[in-house]
């Protein structure tokens, strides 16, 4: 089987992976995320139509009767539309939406017109922020439990590493950021740190079982070995996702984006951060070797 020297590409991975988290933090910081209405706050009008409309024609209609700030997407059928206002919610804000929708004579019924308070939005945001920080220090501990701390450091980089990329580029390309992009995030945290799991255990076994010094050599013996499975995993999950993003419908496009971009990112900082970032910490066989315990003063050796 060919082997592939990952860890001697490692310094254009780290450049690579420095270049996309400075533009990252820097689409985050001057551009900001485009919060959607779970967060912001606006209204949610839901309609149906009698045949599938143009989505363009809808926003173009809207747009013209003087609503801003608005999205349209599908919503289930392609009869079935969902309009997002982020504007100050009144009682015949639904029937306003129809009335201008039915400029050009369509059919249209008012399903439901819901509103979403501002402060809701604010303590989904804080919520959410606080959740990913809860996420990331229980993955850290786990880590640290389960092989040495030089590994939960790594790890936890890695996981950064992975959500500050895919929030960067929701930022940069001002995709809307609402829950559904959030729960992505999320399942991208578990994927990414299952996909370093597989790599460290295989590691830390090579390192047990090897009698050699070099721990590149022997970290690019363990990803070689876990390659085969680490690239079946992913692309499935990929070919799900991409079926998602094509035919999932306006509803879960950006969450299937999400999921894409922190497939990918994930995939690659299992082996260019989570595992190389081990050499530049130095892991040595020592620290996988648990410390022996000394003698209590004066109690006698065994035999």
């Amino acid at each position: 089987m060919r082997q592939f020297d990952f860890m001697g590409k490692r310094r254009i991975a780290f450049i690579v992976s420095i270049v996309l988290t400075i533009v990252s933090v820097g689409a985050l910081v001057l551009l900001n995320l485009n919060l959607g209405l779970d967060f912001t706050g606006g209204t949610v009008v839901e309609l149906h139509y009698a045949t599938a409309p143009s989505l363009d024609d809808v926003r173009a209609l809207l747009a013209s009767h003087g609503f801003e700030n608005f999205q349209v997407q599908t919503f289930g059928a392609a009869n079935e539309v969902l309009v997002r206002l982020q504007q100050t919610f009144n009682n015949d804000v639904g029937n306003q939406v129809v009335a201008a929708l039915n400029a050009k004579g369509a059919s249209i019924d008012l399903v439901r017109a819901e509103f979403v308070g501002a402060q809701v939005g604010g303590q989904l945001r804080d919520q959410s922020g606080l959740g990913m920080l809860v996420a990331m220090a229980g993955v850290a501990i786990y880590v640290a439990f389960r092989f040495q701390y030089k590994f939960a450091l790594c790890a936890l980089i890695s996981l950064v590493h992975d959500v500050v990329i895919v929030l960067g580029l929701f930022a940069l390309f001002q995709w809307e950021f609402d829950l559904t992009v959030l729960a992505g995030i999320m399942a991208v945290i578990g994927y990414s740190l299952n996909d370093t799991i597989i790599v460290y255990d295989r590691i830390r076994e090579n390192i047990r079982l090897s009698r050699s010094d070099d721990m590149a050599q022997i970290f690019n013996e363990a990803i070689n070995q876990t390659l085969s499975r680490t690239l079946a995993t992913s692309g499935t999950t990929l070919l799900v996702l991409f079926a998602l993003f094509f035919l999932g419908g306006d509803m879960i496009h950006n969450f299937s984006i999400s999921l894409i971009l922190g497939i990918v990112a994930g995939t690659f900082s299992s082996v260019y951060v989570a595992a190389a970032l081990l050499l530049v910490f130095k892991l040595e066989r020592q620290d996988l070797i648990p410390a022996k315990k000394e003698n209590v003063e004066g109690e006698e050796e065994l035999p």
